[in-house]
């Protein structure tokens, strides 16, 4: 197939980085996605640009064979099939609103996959592990920040919350928050993916250590509503927080770095490892489909096979010993 490109002296001109501006502001304003998701948008966008801009073609001249050969590349360059399908799902999304813009008569990424890969499980601390994490103390730092990273812990692991539903929490609830916690009904209302509002209940030991933040947090509170707030009176970012867990989870002595979403995970998978029940987790976690809930049905099945080969004298060879 002889596909179209640019005569060699043409050059490009700044409609493509209009475009690409335009949607990247409907995907912030309009869909209100999270800033992550719009930075990860803005990179997919900035590779698609530059791989037109080798060949030549403008972004909406693009064919499904450009989009196809460069998925071949990427995937012989040794990308993940799961990075690739992210990739390909922003330059769907791209071409979707051009579409709808009546910008162009035909979506290259129609019909393109990215090569298939296995489903890896998601990682989780167990019980003892997340325990361990959320009773840890660092004397070392100063009261209020101790204090707020107790806290942030205690409601990622007791609340299963999303890093973006944690940093969107403000202290009281108003017509403007995306998120707070009534202290008094022990439930934390949350803004999640799809701008889906849901409720979720706060245990003891998590309301404790929200008692223990805000008696702290006045001493650094400014003009600012969030929740989380660092020592200047700012709310916190997802990376703050992300540094700032992986640090707490080294002093506690765990061998194995801990972030936001692993507790998140370690949540889902201790909850339905106490109840069974599957349809209850979702509505927790706020998916959207059960076959997203069902991979901790995977996580489940792994511990119970551990237990049973720990402790089931039929579990092993005669003559083999259990491990450990």
């Amino acid at each position: 197939m002889n596909l179209p490109v640019r005569a060699a002296s043409e050059t490009p001109t700044g409609d493509d980085a209009a475009l690409v501006q335009a949607y990247l502001n409907h995907v912030k304003v309009e869909k209100r996605l999270a800033d992550r998701t719009v930075e990860l948008y803005t990179l997919d966008l900035q590779r698609l640009a530059a791989n037109a801009a080798e060949v030549r073609v403008g972004l909406k001249d693009i064919q499904n064979a450009h989009i196809r050969r460069w998925i071949a590349q990427m995937h012989s360059a040794g990308r993940s099939a799961r990075g690739i399908a992210l990739i390909l799902s922003g330059w769907r999304g791209f071409y979707v609103w051009l579409g709808r813009q009546g910008l162009i008569g035909h979506n290259p990424v129609q019909d393109v996959r990215a090569p298939k890969a296995g489903k890896p499980l998601p990682k989780a601390l167990g019980v003892d592990e997340s325990v361990q994490l959320a009773s840890h103390v660092e004397e070392a730092d100063h009261p209020a920040l101790e204090a707020r990273d107790a806290c942030i812990t205690e409601l990622l692991y007791g609340c299963g919350l999303r890093i973006g539903e944690l940093v969107g929490l403000d202290v009281a609830a108003s017509g403007t928050a995306r998120g707070w916690i009534d202290a008094q009904e022990g439930e934390a209302h949350v803004l999640g993916k799809g701008s889906k509002r849901r409720s979720v209940p706060v245990g003891q030991a998590a309301l404790a250590a929200l008692a223990r933040w805000l008696e702290q947090r006045a001493t650094w509170a400014g003009e600012d509503a969030a929740l989380f707030i660092g020592s200047r009176g700012q709310r916190l970012t997802p990376q703050h927080i992300r540094v700032r867990l992986k640090r707490r989870s080294r002093l506690a002595g765990l061998a194995t770095p801990v972030h936001p979403h692993m507790l998140r995970h370690s949540f889902a998978s201790h909850v339905l490892q106490s109840s069974g029940d599957l349809r209850a987790v979702q509505e927790l976690l706020g998916h959207a489909s059960i076959s997203t809930t069902q991979v901790y049905t995977r996580l489940d099945f792994q511990h119970l096979a551990k237990v049973y080969d720990a402790a089931h004298p039929r579990a092993h060879a005669k003559g083999k010993p259990p491990k450990g």
